[in-house]
């Protein structure tokens, strides 16, 4: 098995099969990465996947976990698109699960959308990721091998919650006016990977959220106060641009609801988190 860009979730999968027993390489850049896989009882190998050769990528007949976020510019994705190329010259895998974003979907004015919905992405970020899942879609297509792709929610975990920007006490827009955000636990998305490698039709797409969104004002509340922190200032939306990064601002262009029956019913998952408060309490932040 092979999990490239093996982060945060990357290592928690890679702990999860080396336990049942799987040879895993995880792919990695840094030296830190490196250390972090090797601790996880994978083998990690050091690969730019954007500019290295990928001759030492073995892939024949593999599974292989595509968790490697695309370049950070532009409308496509040329880390995905290696990889094709080096499959199709060196041998293609047998079953691949590709990580992708809600964010394919665009803004969908606060629409309950289901994996049927268009893919209309408006942020340069999420026309990458729509780039990659139509480029594998092809791929696997005229290869046959099985490929899976997750539509991932905002991701939560204990190392991923916003109390740096809650102890400088930056502002969030104004709760009426804020839209609507869907996220994961990383311990339930974990979960799904394994499902959606074990058990997954070839050709599926599943909407990986916990199901239960709200504004994204109401996130950082939450988060405020599990880790007993004040309450973010609120502010016009239409004075965000003075208040938020770049980033932020086009995350509040947004709002779409998840649903995520699909998953839960053709993979049979049972989530761990299913709500936020959930989520919140297993993470146990602390306000210093």
């Amino acid at each position: 098995m092979l999990i490239l860009g093996c982060g945060l979730i990357g290592r928690a999968l890679a702990r999860h099969y080396c336990q049942q027993g799987e040879q895993v390489i995880g792919v990695v850049r840094s030296a830190a990465s490196y250390e972090a896989v090797a601790a996880s009882g994978a083998e990690p190998l050091a690969l730019d996947l954007e500019q290295d050769a990928l001759s030492a990528l073995p892939c024949t007949g593999e599974t292989i976990f595509h968790l490697a976020p695309p370049p950070p510019t532009g409308e496509e994705d040329a880390l995905s698109a290696r990889l094709v190329e080096h499959f199709a010259c060196c041998g293609h895998p047998r079953r691949l699960v590709y990580m992708s974003t809600t964010g394919v979907y665009g803004d969908c004015a606060g629409a309950w959308v289901d994996e049927t919905h268009p893919t209309r992405p408006d942020a340069a970020r999420s026309k990458r990721r729509l780039d990659a899942e139509q480029r594998l879609t092809r791929w696997a297509a005229a290869s046959g091998v099985e490929l899976i792709i997750l539509r991932v929610a905002g991701i939560y975990a204990a190392e991923r919650l916003p109390l740096a920007r809650l102890r400088q006490g930056l502002p969030v827009v104004l709760e009426a006016e804020s839209p609507w955000s869907n996220r994961i636990h990383a311990d339930d998305l974990v979960t799904i990977c394994c499902a959606a490698m074990d058990r997954a039709p070839a050709g599926a797409i599943y909407n990986v959220s916990d199901g239960h969104p709200s504004t994204m004002t109401d996130y950082f509340n939450q988060v405020a106060t599990a880790a007993g922190l004040p309450l973010p200032p609120q502010v016009p939306l239409a004075e965000a641009a003075a208040h938020l990064s770049a980033g932020m601002l086009s995350y509040m262009q947004e709002s779409r609801r998840l649903d995520n029956r699909k998953l839960l019913t053709e993979l049979g998952v049972s989530l761990r988190y299913p709500t936020l408060t959930e989520g919140l309490a297993a993470c146990a932040p602390s306000p210093t």
